[in-house]
């Protein structure tokens, strides 16, 4: 019988379970006190002094833009590899996504090409974590230093990941995580912000609860963007087991670093001072792979290894953001989308499992 292994799962286990069936039978379901739990928890876990609860990761990143004062008129620098959400989240202020291409072996924004796409327009720079290891962090730093630009961090794939021994989500004056099913921690759906301004954080709670300075009053346009009771309840738990999902992805793609053997694939490249917590491990197909990448995902898929590619298009040439016969501003990270592939990871696989990918794979010589 042939195995049958998904390129994600979430871990989801009986504490998760009886956390969610307390709040149920406690009555209170919407935001409360394990909401206020969860964002302290997760704030001292980031070494941050707040963290507001969202109930998506999109939201997160709105939230962030607006209460950097992002609107109609600005422009906020987004790397072109990464999920739409990054773009999506500048456009639903008003703002431009201003495109910059991305490191062609860590996948994260490159400093080189962000200095150059800065206008008197630029209000903000959206560095994405991408796939679970940081991106150049100081690097970027740097720039919105000297430009007096916002930093914003996408940590959607990157929770417990650190840079130089610190971890994400403090780095920049918003830190934006995702709590979707398939993250290195979930919460079903789910998202928080990070930050250590407490004038930032007050305005994050006026923008996720309409607006509201006290009840039934509304000092400014705000959204529905409250995370539940249910939710936090799962996001505890699952804070709690984080550093062991992520020390188990990391055993993951040790294992794959050293048996996967094949001409023409190259494996993730972690840059130094970075701890990688692998949301994705993402392989790249070169000419002297011996097959085309959907050939190979059918063959994976025969053989019952689930795969995916993120991403295979980059933002600048989705339909939403692509311009007419405009020369290619980022040409690395349309290669990237053209070769990039994710195999399992995640912490639920068994030795027998990672044995079988590495050996699967590996027969394609």
């Amino acid at each position: 019988m042939v195995m049958q292994i998904p390129v994600a799962r979430p871990a989801i286990g009986q504490d998760e379970i009886s956390a969610v069936t307390d709040v149920l039978e406690s009555g209170k379901l919407a935001a409360g006190e394990r909401v206020l739990e969860f964002e302290r928890n997760f704030a001292d876990y980031c070494g941050t002094t707040h963290a507001v609860a969202v109930n998506n990761g999109t939201a997160a990143l709105h939230v962030a833009l607006l209460a950097a004062d992002v609107g109609y008129g600005d422009e906020v620098i987004v790397p072109a590899f990464s999920f739409i959400a990054t773009a999506t989240a500048v456009s639903m202020t008003g703002a431009k996504p201003v495109f910059v291409d991305v490191n062609e072996q860590t996948f994260g924004i490159d400093p080189v090409h962000v200095e150059d796409r800065i206008t008197p327009k630029t209000k903000a720079v959206i560095g994405v974590h991408l796939f679970g290891q940081p991106f150049d962090v100081r690097g970027i730093q740097q720039i919105c230093e000297s430009h007096t630009l916002t930093l914003i961090e996408d940590a959607a794939q990157a929770h417990g990941a650190s840079y130089n021994g610190e971890k994400t989500g403090g780095f920049g004056h918003f830190g934006c995580f995702s709590f979707y099913a398939t993250k290195n921690m979930t919460t079903g759906e789910g998202g928080m912000v990070t930050t250590s301004e407490k004038a930032f954080a007050e305005r994050l709670r006026l923008l996720i609860n309409h607006g509201q300075s006290e009840k039934y009053l509304h000092t400014r346009l705000g959204y529905n963007y409250r995370m539940t009771d249910m939710a936090a309840a799962i996001g505890l738990v699952q804070l709690k087991k984080l550093e062991k999902f992520n020390m188990r992805r990391r055993k993951n793609a040790e294992y794959f670093d050293t048996h996967l053997k094949v001409k023409g694939l190259l494996l993730p490249v972690v840059a130094p001072g970075m701890h990688h917590v692998y949301h994705q491990y993402v392989i790249r197909l070169t000419d002297e792979f011996p097959m085309k990448r959907a050939d190979f995902m059918e063959y994976l898929k025969v053989k019952g290894i689930g795969t995916a590619v993120h991403y295979p298009l980059p933002i600048h040439h989705q339909p939403v953001y692509a311009r007419a016969n405009e020369p290619d501003s980022c040409p690395v990270s349309t290669g990237l989308a053209s070769s990039v592939m994710s195999i399992p990871v995640h912490p639920l696989l068994d030795q027998k499992e990672l044995a079988y990918i590495c050996d699967t794979i590996n027969r394609v010589i």
